[in-house]
């Protein structure tokens, strides 16, 4: 596809920075209408059963991968020179930043994507949450705990000079892509038939995995375009989030491009989609022990998310699209961690909820 005529009007900067904006709106209605979110579905799983949160996260994982393994078969997506591909892959950064990612959302009830559409439907504490853990992001990334981030990601790497693509890395053929989507879209349609997914549940969750192969179509044609070297990339939140709060905050102390669209982009369609649907509802904090939760939550997942190289979207949907290897770890990490977090604290915490009067029990957070 041509972009000539916006990038004539709008430059470079601006055309990837609008492309950004409206995959992110597109993003944010489909995972509002949808509820996709990777901590639900993994409590739902570590706690035994397979159900509607489980599926939607299936049917949005083989989206993503199915349409981006068919783009790069047929020849229209090269994303070998992609950072997930072309840089060199931290181990320990995707095992330790997986696991700390990994109790963070389960602590802070949501993922960085999840926190950013939650806080568009008025839920503040999912506001507070996303902006601490933007914060965090950037102090890890260039601020006071980026020497620490650097020491840990430094400290066990597979690669210096790519390679880093699971497929090829373990010598399989060219279609395991495709037959990987296909078995989990299998495993998502018998479980989302069995536990009867809404209309906006099927459409909402294979939308999202749609805007992750429209993030990589998007900035592959706009790479071969631009005369400023543009990055092929897609959907991920941690440096997204940074970054954009440095733009707000600073002027110049962020590009424009991609990332800073893709953030409000995200927050305006979960705004317009909660507006629409009749679920806008202002919700904050009951108490300081809950706050507390929160901003450990946030805290881990802003240095997690650094240090394995994405969020629970930017590694899980992007990175395991593209088979990153170090993605792949990294999501098996979140899974681990939040596992285990659910497991040591999360249920204690439901246990003692329960034992409460009703008027002092700790909100139902989505």
């Amino acid at each position: 596809m041509d972009f000539d005529f916006l990038i004539d009007h709008l430059g470079e900067s601006g055309t990837t920075a609008l492309g950004g904006l409206v995959l992110g709106l597109m993003f944010g209605v489909f995972a509002q209408r949808s509820q996709f979110c990777l901590r639900a579905a993994v409590v739902e799983f570590v706690r035994g059963k397979i159900g509607p949160k489980v599926a939607i996260w299936l049917l949005t994982f083989s989206a993503a991968v199915g349409g981006t393994q068919a783009l790069i078969l047929s020849g229209e997506l090269d994303i070998t020179d992609s950072r997930m591909l072309a840089s060199y892959g931290s181990l320990s950064g995707a095992v330790l930043g997986g696991l700390m990612f990994g109790a963070g959302m389960v602590l802070a009830r949501g993922c960085g994507a999840r926190l950013l559409v939650l806080a568009a439907t008025g839920n503040l504490r999912a506001l507070f949450s996303g902006l601490l853990f933007a914060a965090v992001a950037q102090a890890s990334l260039r601020g006071i705990f980026a020497p620490a981030r650097d020491s840990v990601a430094n400290s066990w790497v597979l690669h210096d000079d790519g390679g880093l693509e699971l497929i090829g890395f373990m010598g399989l053929g060219d279609y395991t892509g495709i037959y990987i989507s296909v078995v989990c879209a299998v495993i998502a349609i018998i479980y989302g038939i069995r536990n009867k997914l809404t209309a906006w549940a099927w459409i909402g969750s294979i939308g999202v995995g749609l805007m992750v192969v429209g993030g990589w179509w998007f900035t592959y044609h706009m790479s071969y375009q631009t005369f400023e070297p543009t990055q092929v990339e897609s959907m991920t939140f941690t440096g997204p989030s940074a970054d954009t709060l440095m733009y707000f905050l600073t002027p110049g102390g962020a590009p424009m491009d991609f990332d800073v669209g893709l953030v409000p982009g995200v927050f305006i369609g979960s705004f317009l989609a909660a507006m629409l649907s009749r679920s806008y509802q202002l919700q904050g904090f009951k108490d300081g022990r809950s706050m507390v939760r929160y901003i450990a939550g946030a805290t881990l997942m802003g240095m997690g998310g650094m240090l394995a190289g994405g969020c629970a979207v930017g590694a899980g949907l992007t990175g395991g699209s593209a088979f990153s290897i170090t993605a792949w770890i990294a999501l098996a990490s979140m899974w681990a961690g939040a596992g285990i977090t659910d497991a040591l604290v999360d249920r204690e915490w439901k246990k003692a909820e329960t034992e409460q009067p009703v008027t002092e029990r700790a909100e139902v957070v989505s």
